[in-house]
């Protein structure tokens, strides 16, 4: 092993992400479904040893991982910086090992926390040093983060990502919406705006999904749409305060960033799009280089 091999993870609840790295290039990379939400807390180790057996030059490289891996029910607890705090949060050293893992982030008023998200905001800042606004990540549970100084200053959390897939795979709606399709996007604009205009009256509109399937025309592709829609514009009837007269930095996969992105846009927001795994690595970058000296 040479001083700038080190070994990157992203280390979720259901999947695990690992680029061999030889500074801040990537040389290898692989994808295992061996997530957190699978694993016990004794077989993290071998588990990070057989994903990477095959990477002999890395052998013995230190390891910064970011997510769910440093929580309460991971590998290591990797305690929380309280907000308001530096977007590039303390490092956790495993026992025993060359493993640490970045510390999340958490909020006292209202409680929030965040696992994860904080690296890529450090890998955004990375690449934008002087940025001041809000990053949103969406995804199962998106964040609304205010940044100002290369700090977290505040966020807030939402679930309509677990709340669309609840509703589209178990609820009545199952029946009524595709289960994939490319956006309708006057559906989703519709959905957005309305749920944003009147919220109380928009929610009377989930069952009216069901209903316009069954006595209706309205077609599967069209009743995914306008979930989704009527979803993110609550989100973002709720997330006001914080994209209002902000730059809105958006990180998260591209077909669900490109919907934020456009929701957001129609209320005259300047919305700028990062790379996820970018941001990621970036971020896991900053964290491995303090830790350089001692790898």
């Amino acid at each position: 092993m040479t001083s700038d091999h080190w070994i990157a993870a992203d280390w979720g609840t259901t999947n695990l992400r690992l680029w061999a790295m030889r500074g801040a290039e990537v040389v290898h990379q692989r994808a295992s479904a061996r997530g957190m939400g699978g694993l016990n807390r004794t077989e993290f180790a071998q588990v990070l040893a057989d994903e990477t057996a095959d990477w002999a030059e890395w052998t013995g490289a230190a390891i910064v991982a970011c997510g769910m891996v440093g929580s309460r029910q991971g590998w290591h607890e990797a305690p929380y910086a309280k907000a308001p705090t530096l977007a590039q949060t303390p490092l956790a050293n495993v026992p025993g090992t060359r493993v640490w893992i970045t510390c999340g982030v958490s909020q006292d008023n209202p409680a929030d926390v965040m696992r994860g998200e904080e690296t890529q905001i450090a890998g955004l800042l990375a690449a934008r040093a002087d940025f001041e606004g809000v990053v949103c990540l969406p995804g199962t549970h998106t964040k609304w983060a205010h940044i100002s100084a290369g700090e977290i200053c505040s966020f807030q959390s939402f679930m309509t990502g677990e709340v669309f897939e609840l509703l589209a795979g178990k609820s009545v709606l199952r029946h009524t919406v595709a289960s994939s399709c490319a956006t309708e996007e006057e559906a989703f604009d519709a959905a957005v705006n309305d749920a944003l205009a009147q919220p109380h009256r928009a929610y009377g509109r989930l069952f009216q999904l069901r209903a316009g399937a069954l006595i209706g025309d309205l077609s599967p592709e069209t009743a995914r749409s306008t979930l989704s829609g009527l979803l993110i514009g609550w989100e973002l009837a709720g997330a006001k305060p914080y994209w209002l007269g902000q730059e809105v930095a958006l990180i998260g996969a591209p077909a669900l960033a490109a919907l934020y992105a456009r929701a957001l846009r129609h209320q005259g927001v300047q919305v700028s799009e990062a790379d996820a795994e970018a941001a990621t690595l970036a971020g896991l970058h900053r964290a491995w280089k303090r830790i350089g000296e001692t790898a």
